[in-house]
């Protein structure tokens, strides 16, 4: 198992499989095999300009397609695991994203934003 273990004053051990501060500070015990730690904040990609949080691949391919990102097909495939965008056939520049927007994390999120400073940011949830 990994993660950390934590044990209170009267020494009983817990398990915190993806630690965060909050999850340290919390009194309940956590489920094993949670997609996310106890305390962690959901993460959303906004698009800026219209401060519009974006929920779906539609959304975000439109938006892509905006700034200039077309999607690439390597051999004139598609690959059937990723959703990917370059800029141009001679841009070094490659986004890649899980096929499924369930599957559309944090680091998925970063990489947008990186490659689109002005135009995307990533932000806690709020609900």
């Amino acid at each position: 198992m990994s993660g950390v273990w934590v044990f209170n004053a009267k020494g009983v051990a817990r398990l915190i499989t993806n630690p965060t501060k909050e999850s340290f500070e919390t009194k309940e015990p956590t489920r094993s095999g949670s997609a996310t730690a106890p305390g962690a904040r959901r993460r959303v990609l906004v698009y800026l300009p219209e401060n519009q949080v974006i929920t779906s691949y539609e959304e975000l391919d439109q938006r892509l397609h905006e700034l200039g990102w077309v999607r690439y097909y390597e051999n004139g495939r598609r690959n059937p695991d990723l959703i990917q965008y370059h800029t141009s056939p001679t841009s070094v520049d490659l986004i890649s994203l899980p096929i499924n927007f369930a599957n559309f994390k944090t680091p998925q999120m970063y990489d947008i934003v990186v490659k689109n400073r002005s135009y995307f940011e990533v932000r806690d949830y709020q609900a």
